[in-house]
């Protein structure tokens, strides 16, 4: 069961639920403890937590197949959400990670290093967000410097130079943008990332496990296929960015709801865009109510599409590689009127 203070909004009825069985279960164990488990007391204990387990599966299937576009925000930054290091734990096999940028210093808001999945020898790149206040703030909320899309471009062009796939994972709400950054060429960066990863003549995969956040995202973000999970967001810019700017005075984000539906930012509308080609579906309730099947499935998914994308030939892989974010965000101009 999820601390109280980590329940979603949306997710308040199923809350009480829980806390009913919670109690109902310590009752059955304070009864078995006293020998009394052939009880009739013990018989309706039992009965009474299995039927309200049964209401709470139907209610959790209500409330999670129709999740309002803020709802999935909320769910792509709920704070028990499995983040880059949780998967590379649970996926892969010897990682080792490599630190810095070779110019100015080290970005932990970037994780990168050399691992193997399934024997497979890759390369590995995404964000990290911090678990308790401490380590986001040493995390940098998952909003990488420059020098963190510097390092993960390094270990991108390792890959290349040992001829090993690419794994990159999204989840940031955006890069960081102070004065600092700025400085040190945070544009800059980014845009030589997508430049080099446009070309790199190996096999690159991307999952967006969390938040698709802005330039922060398409810095590590260019690849042969894009997977997303299914609570999973990928947007221009943050809900709240977008409603302070559309508010006059540029300090309102009250209609950030509104926001994200304008935004068509869920996984299923980057699909339909051709941003994402592959939704992953998540446990009932999120991926941190089972991060190790979560894992599993995005392991399967990688498994499946690398050996795919490792029958093509480097030319190939950069021809379908451009022209697939070439034909992003393609539109049409209304007929004019007669």
């Amino acid at each position: 069961m999820q601390s109280p203070s980590r329940w979603l909004p949306f997710e308040r009825p199923l809350q009480e639920l829980e806390e009913n069985i919670r109690q109902l279960e310590e009752l059955e164990r304070s009864i078995i403890t006293r020998g009394m488990d052939k009880s009739a007391e013990a018989t309706r204990v039992k009965d009474e937590i299995a039927r309200l387990k049964a209401r709470r599966d139907r209610l959790s299937e209500q409330i999670f197949s129709s999740l309002s576009p803020w709802d999935k925000v909320l769910m792509a930054r709920h704070p028990s959400r499995p983040y880059t290091m949780d998967y590379v734990r649970l996926m892969f096999e010897d990682f080792v990670e490599l630190h810095g940028d070779r110019r100015f210093g080290d970005d932990p808001a970037i994780v990168a290093g050399l691992a193997r999945l399934d024997g497979r020898q890759v390369a590995v790149i995404g964000h990290q967000k911090g678990r308790d206040l401490k380590e986001r703030q040493f995390r940098n909320f998952g909003s990488a410097r420059p020098e963190g899309y510097r390092k993960a471009l390094r270990v991108a062009q390792l890959a290349e130079k040992f001829n090993h796939p690419l794994v990159s994972f999204i989840d940031t709400p955006a890069a960081e943008s102070r004065l600092e950054a700025e400085e040190r060429g945070i544009c800059e960066s980014i845009a030589r990332n997508m430049a080099e990863m446009s070309s790199l003549r190996v096999p690159i995969a991307v999952i967006v496990i969390g938040e698709g956040g802005s330039g922060g995202a398409i810095g590590i973000g260019v690849g042969d296929w894009v997977i997303m999970l299914e609570h999973s967001t990928y947007s221009v810019i943050p809900p709240e960015g977008c409603a302070a700017i559309l508010d006059a005075f540029g300090r309102d984000s009250s209609r950030a709801p509104e926001a994200a539906q304008a935004l068509r930012l869920s996984a299923q509308d980057a699909r339909e865009f051709g941003i994402g080609d592959e939704i992953i579906a998540e446990p009932l309730g999120g991926a941190h109510r089972d991060p190790a099947g979560t894992a599993e499935r995005i392991k399967d998914s990688l498994i499946r599409i690398l050996d795919q994308l490792g029958a093509m030939s480097a030319d190939d892989l950069v021809r379908r590689r451009y022209a697939k974010f070439r034909g992003i965000g393609r539109f049409l101009e209304p007929e004019a009127e007669g």
